[in-house]
């Protein structure tokens, strides 16, 4: 196909996936993989690949704030990339230093208050690139309207583990009761700031695998996974609007199920089961197919003062 067509196609493509998406997901997780694919594909070095990359990493920040995401989280650098050659990771260290500066400078991050954060193992990284985060925390600190999670030096198992052994250390010593363990304990542990539960995760470069990233956060949501073929530097609106969709189509087969499920249990079950039952097939009716959502009628019966306590304390969507 001609390079103009292919583009008017594409243009024709993102317009149509624009009108199609009607949500934002809260937390959008991305791995920005195969620069280094792109780059030997066109014969360059790897660090041509990241730079271009990282091209690619300033037009999905604008997309993410475009449709409302709050938090974007990218995994730029993981506790295994440190067994890659150290000529090749020392240039994409000082690409890091660069980028970091550079966001933490730049007017729209200040205009849209974006809060920069790096999350991960960073006392392994060079001091170079220790302190480029240090600045880029510190000059973004005080923003909260949006938020850009870098994961440099991250390896989720690792950072569960080291969570877990600080719960069992504070139990040993007496500071913290079993009984008083809950998921916030553990997540208190994981970051120095809350970090969302995550919605979407998005994989670039063909490989259909989330390698070990935001596992408690991502794996806990039940997040909704976007698998695509092009390379990160490749990565286009296109492919970004084909994720949100896949993101939309979970939540609306989510809804789905749990009003079918709750129609199921109308039919078996009654007094507070029965009352939370119709709570949600309330909430969820029209998520249904037309021929599958019940009668009104049919949902008579109910006290519905009960219902109404029901929802505004949230237990009944939990």
């Amino acid at each position: 196909m001609k390079r103009w067509l292919r583009q008017r196609v594409d243009a024709v493509y993102e317009e149509v996936l624009s009108r199609e998406i009607s949500g934002a997901p809260t937390h959008v997780a991305v791995i920005q993989d195969g620069n280094r694919r792109y780059a030997r594909r066109k014969g360059d070095d790897a660090t041509d690949g990241h730079r271009e990359g990282a091209q690619t990493t300033e037009r999905v920040l604008e997309w993410c704030q475009d449709i409302g995401v709050e938090e974007l989280t990218l995994y730029a650098f993981s506790t295994e990339n440190f067994d890659r050659p150290d000529e090749e990771n020392q240039a994409l260290f000082d690409l890091l230093c660069e980028k970091l500066r550079e966001f933490a400078d730049a007017d729209r991050v200040h205009e849209n208050e974006v809060r920069i954060r790096v999350i991960g193992e960073v006392e392994r990284l060079p001091e170079r690139v220790r302190d480029a985060v240090d600045y880029a925390e510190r000059r973004t600190r005080g923003y909260d309207r949006f938020v850009l999670n870098i994961a440099l030096a991250y390896g989720g198992r690792s950072q569960l583990l080291e969570a877990v052994q600080g719960v069992a250390s504070d139990v040993e010593t007496g500071t913290l009761e079993p009984d008083a363990i809950d998921v916030e304990t553990i997540e208190d542990r994981l970051y120095d700031q809350p970090v969302r539960d995550v919605d979407l995760i998005i994989r670039t470069g063909g490989d259909e695998r989330t390698s070990n990233f935001l596992p408690w956060h991502a794996n806990g949501n039940e997040a909704a996974v976007f698998f695509c073929t092009p390379y990160w530097p490749e990565f286009s609106k296109t492919d970004f609007l084909r994720g949100i969709r896949t993101y939309e189509h979970r939540e609306e087969s989510w809804r789905r199920t749990r009003a079918r499920r709750a129609i199921a249990l109308l039919g078996a079950v009654s007094d507070p089961e029965l009352v939370e039952a119709k709570s949600i097939v309330e909430r969820f009716r029209d998520s249904l197919p037309t021929a599958e959502q019940p009668d009104p009628d049919d949902l008579e019966g109910v006290d519905g003062g009960q219902v109404e306590e029901l929802d505004s304390s949230g237990q009944a969507a939990d």
